[in-house]
């Protein structure tokens, strides 16, 4: 069983908003995922098909080492996880010459395909 994971990590935006579409890929097969990804209008989703497609990458080059080919079709969205990352923190001002932080959230993705179990 082949199984190869991808990360990007410290991307700007919320975990909260990416999860929600992380929730439609995962259980997925990877070339169905990706066109799900490609028809998604949300921020996240040109950064989670990049993560996923390197993901694909990794499995054919693991693949390759152990002498088989995978094709994309074969492989599944077992994972897709997006984690709250470090959040930086800006100084505006506010009222009445008050301080007021801004926190810019980053997000942690991890996807990790494997390979369907032929019989």
């Amino acid at each position: 069983m082949i199984e190869a994971v991808a990360r990007a990590r410290a991307v700007p935006g919320s975990a909260q908003k990416a999860r929600l579409v992380l929730d439609l890929i995962r259980d997925l097969p990877a070339a169905d995922a990706i066109s799900i990804l490609q028809n998604t209008n949300r921020r996240a989703a040109p950064i989670i098909e990049k993560v996923l497609r390197s993901a694909i990458a990794n499995a054919q080059n693991r693949a390759l080492a152990e002498a088989k080919r995978i094709d994309e079709d074969e492989l599944v969205v077992t994972t897709a996880v997006a984690d709250v990352g470090p959040a930086r923190t800006i100084a505006r001002s506010g009222r009445r010459a008050r301080v007021r932080r801004i926190r810019r959230r980053t997000t942690h993705y991890t996807i990790r395909v494997t390979a369907r179990e032929e019989d």
